[in-house]
């Protein structure tokens, strides 16, 4: 499904090169969940980051599908990342003016997609994750895990094909994160939506199909 190839990225700080991603090339298959894991600056959430396209690489290439994803327009791109990838993060980005439903709408509401169209599936989304009795709940009176599943729900709105996750349960306790863990491994088997996770707990990491360890911009 993604197949990354002898990728590299070089910032440019104060006049001087550091280079974050070492010549990086792997396959992930459709329906896998594969976990990232490798010490804070190893490059996991850069690599992430140019897989959703939410940077270009220095060299190398992403393909999607057999797609060179950088040789796409930036609104091409733009829409390939609505449709077909969904985002969930450490802190949530919920909008806090907004209650749980709206938030989980957002992706298909900036697609023009009718609100009558995508509220049942945000429901039945927001049911699914546990969120059924608080769907007209503002992320402030939401529990820090109850707002990351309105995340997880609004990354699944519009069925993509691909989850990134950045240290999804970083920011959560234990078991709340456990749960979480718990619920995207559910929602992979279920609907065969491949998840790319960066974590750095050992634990959680450890129930992924796949673990890839990073160390210092490459892959160990």
């Amino acid at each position: 499904m993604i197949r990354v190839t002898d990728l590299s990225k070089t910032f440019v700080m104060g006049g001087n090169e550091l280079t974050v991603l070492k010549g990086i090339s792997l396959d992930i298959q459709r329906g896998e969940l594969v976990s990232i894991v490798g010490a804070s600056g190893a490059g996991k959430s850069t690599l992430l980051h140019i897989i959703g396209m939410l940077d270009r690489p220095t060299t190398g290439t992403v393909h999607f599908d057999g797609q060179d994803m950088f040789q796409m327009s930036e609104n091409e791109q733009a829409e390939f990342r609505n449709r077909r990838i969904g985002f969930v993060f450490q802190f949530h980005h919920l909008l806090p003016e907004f209650t749980a439903l709206e938030n989980a709408c957002m992706p298909a509401l900036i697609q023009r997609r009718q609100q009558a169209d995508i509220e049942p599936e945000a429901i039945a989304l927001l049911q699914e994750v546990g969120l059924g009795s608080r769907l007209h709940h503002k992320p402030g009176e939401l529990s820090g895990g109850e707002q990351q599943r309105v995340a997880v729900a609004r990354a699944l709105l519009q069925k993509p094909d691909l989850v990134l996750a950045d240290e999804p349960t970083g920011n959560l306790d234990t078991h709340t994160g456990d749960a979480l863990f718990a619920m995207m491994r559910e929602l992979n088997k279920a609907r065969g939506t491949t998840f790319v996770i960066v974590t750095h707990n050992d634990k959680l990491s450890g129930q992924a199909d796949r673990i890839i360890q990073m160390q210092d911009g490459q892959i160990v």
